[in-house]
């Protein structure tokens, strides 16, 4: 028997032994770098969870349109929120499920051995009892505890739904962003390589006359200079261009090295005009911004908690009841044992009145009316906040409409000094300084060409993204010059 004892004692000391050295610790020492087995086994649990991402086609040109599309069906973010909506449904049928009454199924088995004083002995008894029944219990009134809960409930489910909404907002600004961004990038490193051959073309000018005696050494050299610059500016571009691809891969919920086309910036149309007046933007996003319909939700949240907190000194009346069978077995001494059964029930009202709680109630109340009074507050925050963000941006648009306008008639008039400053070189009439300046002049010139239609439409986008136009089935279209 001692035996066994030690034998059962050293493999609960052993158990509990694996169980301390298994624990959690915090690291050993502050100037080192802390390593576990409870990272690795988080490291293999990452690694063994698969990486989201679907099929693209690697040969199709996407819109922006189709790349949204995309973005909303798979993007993490989109499932986040939507799941948070489920959920805020499902708390609100938890507060309606309040209204109905609870049944519970109920089933008692006990067994007494008393003993019994009867006269001057003890007799025992023996008694087993198997009592299966069903318990109700209803919240009669409440005097709005309840509808105050579902208010709540109802509430919070509506910010939830205009929190998807936004996030589909914000979503769609992103991925249009990053494709705005690629197309400049994109746009860049085209510009970059037509100034590379425009530099190479100057440069085999330079060298002919050289050898035929019209140019200089120095001159081929300068040309040189100017060529190799833009191949440098190319390499700088190609590298943005990569960087910009891979942000809206990851936009899209994709691997940033996923292959796939985009539609060139060429296809475009730009606007010419502005849609609406500066009012008529601010007005809009009064009403369509997701952010200040959820203020006025969470008004309605406080209101419900409002509601509920002062239930709380109204009495509240319930019911309760129990039903079902009994089946006992009895027996007295040694003599023989009996069982017996029959109906077992009994029912209840109650009324239940809290008469003090150490101002619990009032502190809730005082609680609910604040949390009311900052939602009222907010709103008007967030109407000046919205008002200055639809404001900048449409100075934003505004001035990128000049500013392409600016541009385009940059581009046109820098291309016919290149043109002519190396026709007159051909000619010996201009020299060699004077055609790299031209050449370089284009250069930048067709790279704020491209910069400022990308940017034209990025401000479009962002005005759209301040009215909460973007997530609208019909935003509005440019008719009118500002």
């Amino acid at each position: 028997m001692a035996m066994s004892f030690r034998v059962v004692a050293m493999v609960v000391l052993a158990g509990l032994g694996r169980h301390v050295a298994l624990a959690q610790k915090p690291p050993d020492s502050p100037g080192k770098v802390w390593h576990s087995r409870a990272e690795q086994d988080l490291q293999r649990e990452l690694t063994v969870r698969p990486e989201p991402k679907y099929d693209v086609d690697a040969a199709r040109l996407y819109t922006l349109a189709e790349l949204v599309d995309l973005a909303e069906e798979h993007n993490p973010e989109t499932r986040v929120t939507w799941q948070q909506a489920k959920a805020r449904a499902a708390s609100l049928g938890i507060a309606r499920a309040a209204f109905y009454p609870t049944i519970t199924a109920v089933a008692l088995a006990a067994t007494d051995r008393v003993a019994t004083l009867i006269g001057e002995f003890f007799h025992r008894q023996t008694i087993g009892v198997f009592e299966p029944t069903l318990h109700v219990e209803y919240l009669v009134f409440d005097f709005g505890g309840r509808t105050g809960a579902v208010d709540i409930a109802k509430a919070n489910l509506l910010i939830a739904n205009l929190e998807f909404n936004n996030t589909h907002r914000q979503l769609i600004f992103k991925v249009s962003s990053a494709y705005y961004r690629l197309l400049n990038a994109k746009g860049q490193r085209e510009a970059a390589e037509v100034s590379l051959k425009n530099a190479q073309a100057v440069e085999e000018d330079a060298q002919s006359r050289l050898d035929n005696g019209l140019a200089t050494k120095p001159d081929v050299l300068e040309a040189s200079s100017a060529r190799a610059q833009s191949d440098y500016d190319l390499q700088a571009a190609i590298g943005a261009e990569d960087i910009a691809h891979g942000d809206l891969a990851t936009s899209l919920g994709l691997p940033p090295e996923t292959t796939f086309q985009v539609q060139d910036i060429h296809e475009l149309p730009t606007p010419t005009a502005m849609a609406d007046s500066v009012d008529q933007e601010i007005d809009r996003a009064f009403v369509q911004r997701p952010e200040l319909m959820q203020q006025v939700a969470r008004i309605r949240a406080a209101q419900g908690s409002l509601k509920q907190a002062r239930s709380a000194y109204i009495p509240t009346i319930g019911f309760s009841g129990d039903g079902g069978l009994a089946r006992a077995y009895g027996q007295q001494d040694l003599y023989p044992g009996s069982y017996a059964q029959g109906e077992v029930w009994n029912v209840g009202v109650q009324m239940k009145w809290t008469l003090f709680d150490g101002f619990r109630r009032e502190y809730q109340v005082a609680e609910a009316r604040a949390d009311k009074r900052v939602a009222e507050a907010n709103i008007d925050a967030l109407r000046d906040q919205i008002g200055d963000e639809v404001w900048t941006a449409y100075a934003n648009m505004r001035t990128s409409l000049r500013q392409q306008q600016a541009a385009a008639a940059l581009l046109a008039a820098s291309s016919q000094s290149y043109d002519a400053a190396r026709e007159s070189y051909r000619y010996g009439v201009r020299n060699q300084l004077d055609v790299i300046s031209a050449q370089k002049t284009l250069a930048q010139a067709r790279s704020e060409d491209v910069l400022a239609r990308t940017q034209l439409l990025l401000h479009v986008a962002d005005l759209a993204f301040r009215t909460g136009d973007l997530i609208q089935a019909q935003p509005p279209i440019p008719k009118a010059i500002p």
